[in-house]
């Protein structure tokens, strides 16, 4: 009776477009139709009877159609929840608030985004002193009525001249590149377009800059399109970017991708090649005293990585994992390089300087004369300085557990940035003086919120193969363990990302709202370096989803929580781990807030940006590959009949690095397999993307539906007087 509602549901939508003449439930979503679409993968066939849903929704009126039904069923269900308008109100009131980012320095002048509390935008300022009144340097609220123009980086010229500066519209990863003239405000004719995944840098004489940008793709094929055949150019301040003079580029090798650094001596043009998403890097040098010399191999294969971090003269220093999985930092001098012929299969002749330590070095800097070192010890942020001889000189002392950023700079400043917050600490910015150590505090987010009302700890589980992994959990103080706290589950486990405890907006409300926040610090990610990376991809990715599996069991065991009460929440590739896990184990979970996952694993190298997530998951078109991806890939594990936990899927329709077609299969797919009447909704939003540049008024209704989702399917009774703060 229930497949037979949806087949009739499914022919009033062709019937009459739009105008539904039966009454829907959330039991009874808009059915999708079905297309005989069967490939052969290795011998084996696969059905993908969604794939019309990979079109993209601005070509395709039919696609069109199907999102808007879905939204309509989607907002039917939300909009019954009581205490949605309680959670906007609250999550408004709490978003309100000054936010700063970490001031930097450039050209002289101090600069720091600030955001006075809703707007859509972050606004960039400059500051001639640290105590001199901010001016507006760029809004890019003025750009568009609904926000959804946004700022995406910034890289100013060595005398303060210039800033160029990218515009991302509607999420998209595609920018456009302008170029300001500080002092006078005026935005000059220069326009570059086509460019993502890089930014410019520029020559030390402020006359242009170095980037690297696809070839124009075909009209209608922005979002879908693979990525390839990227190429190096420079762009000459005046001139069209038709004139711009090719630097580097490898017709043979199309699926190169290229970043461009300019040491800070203006001697020399950094290009590091990139294959996937591995940090597994060539690099190429030019020397820009030599306007006629071609770019040359210091490192001629894809073996290990090897980050630039700054130059003394022709001594190259380099982050890099050769011989150390948890990083060192090593120099190259080009005199040795160029004197002896390169090997492809060897590394460059090299010394070391900062030797593989026991935490994690995630980032480098050289400020100051000084080498910055950010690490990882179990997750937590840990920061500590050494000389250009690679000796320890201190480390930076911070206010508690949580994460730190920043200490950019140049290696003439005596002062940097940083900036620390934790789940209930509220960001603050210092000031770091790099020859006493001292850090001062300029600014502290006025949150509504008392942190000391919650608590944050730290703990290890074991994973199905015995394997301990950490996990931060964080809730109100006075938690009782009798199994019936809602408690919302996140992780990623992937690209070697590492998750470190920073504060959050929307996790800070749910605590309010009584919830538990846990996020694990699954395999995949790099929380412990390159083994603990490896052990979460390709044929061992199973891992990160065992580890998350997990996880849950140990939340449920240990009395925070229980399945109906237990929720999970991942995007991207954690969009991936959430649909992995509900397709495995159903029956755990009580909610799941899949966001812009990655869902069809035999199609997602085929657009876009998909092609470099080879690396760590595998490719369809490799036989074993193919075994393990099939095992797992969400919108093929859907299974008719199973009683799958009530799902909030969320993606956007300009998304091209996850594009939605993948969320539209996947909704599609669990909607006919649901054997129970639990919800499986999806939420599209339009004139968004993946995630970057996305407009408060949006991030706030969006999750606003999240929690009211949980908060309806969880069974959450709001505390008393919550919203009323």
């Amino acid at each position: 009776m229930h497949r037979q509602f949806k087949a009739v549901s499914a022919a009033v939508v062709l019937a009459c477009g739009l105008s539904w003449s039966l009454p829907l439930s959330a039991a009874n979503p808009p059915m999708t139709k079905r297309v005989d679409q069967v490939d052969d993968f290795h011998g084996t066939s696969v059905a993908d009877p969604y794939r019309w849903l990979e079109d993209d929704v601005r070509v395709n009126p039919e696609v069109a159609a199907w999102v808007e039904a879905q939204n309509r069923h989607t907002f039917a269900f939300l909009e019954q929840i009581p205490e949605r308008k309680t959670i906007a109100a609250r999550l408004t009131k709490l978003w309100d608030f000054e936010k700063f980012g970490t001031p930097f320095k450039a050209g002289g002048r101090y600069y720091f985004y600030k955001n006075n509390g809703l707007q859509n935008q972050y606004v960039l300022y400059r500051q001639d002193s640290l105590d001199a009144p901010p001016q507006v340097l760029i809004d890019p609220n003025t750009w568009s009525d609904d926000g959804t123009v946004a700022l995406a980086g910034t890289v100013f010229s060595d005398d303060g001249r210039y800033v160029t500066y990218g515009v991302q519209e509607a999420g998209s990863d595609w920018r456009i590149w302008k170029v300001l003239e500080i002092e006078t405000g005026k935005v000059l004719d220069d326009e570059l377009r086509w460019i993502k995944f890089n930014s410019p840098d520029w020559t030390p004489d402020g006359n242009g800059f170095f980037y690297a940008r696809f070839p124009e793709p075909v009209e209608g094929a922005e979002f879908q399109n693979l990525n390839v055949n990227q190429k190096v150019y420079y762009h000459r301040l005046g001139q069209p970017q038709s004139d711009d003079v090719l630097v580097f580029h490898r017709p043979d090798e199309p699926e190169w991708g290229y970043s461009c650094s300019v040491s800070e001596d203006g001697r020399y043009l950094i290009i590091t090649i990139h294959l996937g998403t591995d940090d597994r890097y060539r690099v190429y040098v030019k020397d820009l005293s030599e306007p006629y010399g071609m770019p040359v191999p210091v490192v001629d294969n894809f073996h290990q990585e090897y980050s630039f971090v700054g130059n003394d003269g022709p001594v190259l220093f380099f982050k890099t994992d050769l011989e150390a999985p948890l990083k060192r930092v090593i120099a190259v001098d080009l005199r040795e390089v160029r004197n002896m012929p390169v090997d492809p299969e060897s590394p460059p002749p090299h010394r070391e300087i900062i030797p593989e330590q026991d935490t994690t070095m995630s980032d480098v800097a050289l400020v100051g004369n000084a080498f910055i070192v950010d690490a990882l010890r179990d997750a937590r942020s840990q920061i500590s300085l050494f000389d250009l001889r690679g000796k320890k000189v201190r480390d930076v002392e911070l206010p508690g557990i949580g994460s730190a950023s920043g200490f950019g700079g140049k290696r003439t400043d005596t002062e940097t940035f940083y900036s620390f917050s934790s789940f209930a600490t509220p960001p603050s910015n210092y000031r770091y003086d790099i020859l006493t150590g001292e850090s001062t505090l300029l600014q502290r987010a006025e949150v509504d919120c008392d942190p000391e009302a919650y608590e944050v700890k730290q703990v290890f589980y074991e994973s199905n193969d015995g394997t301990k992994v950490p996990m931060f959990l964080a809730h109100k103080k006075g938690l009782k363990l009798d199994g019936s706290n809602p408690t919302l589950l996140y992780g990623y486990g992937g690209f070697n990302i590492a998750l470190t405890p920073g504060f959050s907006i929307s996790r800070l409300a749910w605590m309010e709202m009584g919830g538990v926040f846990v996020m694990a610090n699954l395999r995949g990610g790099g929380e412990y370096g390159e083994r603990w990376h490896k052990a979460g991809t390709k044929l061992n990715k199973q891992n990160v989803f065992d580890d998350f599996i997990a996880a849950a069991e140990w939340l449920i065991a240990e009395k925070y929580t229980q399945p109906s009460k237990l929720a999970i929440q991942g995007g991207s590739n954690g969009g991936l781990l959430v649909g992995a896990c509900m397709t495995q184990r159903p029956e755990l979970f009580g909610a799941c807030l899949p966001a812009v996952g990655v869902m069809d694993m035999l199609r997602f190298h085929r657009f876009t940006a998909g092609r470099y997530w080879v690396d760590d998951y595998g490719s369809a078109d490799n036989a074993d590959e193919f075994a393990a991806l099939f095992a797992y890939s969400p919108y093929h594990n859907a299974k008719s009949g199973t009683c799958y936990p009530p799902t909030l899927i969320t993606t956007a329709d300009t998304d091209d690095r996850v594009v939605p077609g993948h969320s539209f299969k996947f909704a599609a797919a669990i909607q006919e397999a649901q054997g129970c009447d639990n919800p499986i909704l999806i939420r599209i939003e339009t004139k968004a993307g993946h995630g970057a540049g996305k407009p408060t008024s949006k991030i706030i209704e969006e999750l606003t539906d999240q929690w009211a989702f949980l908060v309806k399917t969880l069974g959450v009774t709001l505390p008393k007087g919550f919203g009323e703060q």
